[in-house]
């Protein structure tokens, strides 16, 4: 019976901080973009696609962020060609909510499931805008193989890194640590 007890704290825990975020950031993007003649992504999707420029520019490369006007993302501009495009869903805060989730429902004392949160978010965020970049360049010197990076190479990076933190999370730092 406590086995399944267990489960159910972890899945009502799970669910309301799954909630309870995604209501917050839902709330936040109805606020902060804008979809009316002119388009604009939030500050946070055009925090991504500007420090994937300066990322580049360490190496390098001329690039430049640029709003889309006919759809709600953030071009990159490659040398002067558009390579990629930066959206909602690329800027690392839907999957930041899952883990925060799940560290919130395997939950350790409250002082290292905060700072585990904290600090994982942050790793998490760094990550993405360095795939992002990867991603940009790749797409930029080999076009024709799109798919594969875009759908199958850099998925693997962003949720592999969630996936090890998870793990070390779960042995090293929560209740159920073994």
């Amino acid at each position: 019976m406590k086995k399944h007890k267990n489960i159910i704290i972890f899945l009502i825990k799970f669910f309301i901080t799954y909630f309870l975020l995604v209501t917050i950031y839902d709330t936040y993007l109805q606020k902060s973009q804008q979809k009316d003649n002119v388009y604009k992504t939030s500050s946070i999707t055009t925090a991504v696609a500007n420090q994937t420029v300066k990322v580049l520019d360490v190496f390098g490369y001329r690039v430049d962020a640029v709003q889309n006007e006919s759809e709600m993302s953030v071009k990159l501009i490659i040398e002067g060609k558009y390579t990629a495009r930066v959206i909602e869903g690329c800027n690392s805060i839907s999957l930041i909510i899952l883990f925060v989730s799940f560290i919130i429902a395997f939950s350790g004392s409250i002082k290292a499931t905060f700072l585990f949160s904290v600090f994982g978010s942050i790793f998490i965020y760094v990550v993405n805008v360095i795939r992002i970049a990867f991603l940009t360049v790749l797409i930029y010197k080999f076009p024709n193989q799109i798919g594969i990076l875009h759908d199958l190479l850099f998925p693997a990076i962003i949720y592999g890194t969630v996936f090890l933190l998870w793990v070390v999370w779960v042995n090293k730092f929560s209740n159920y640590k073994r």
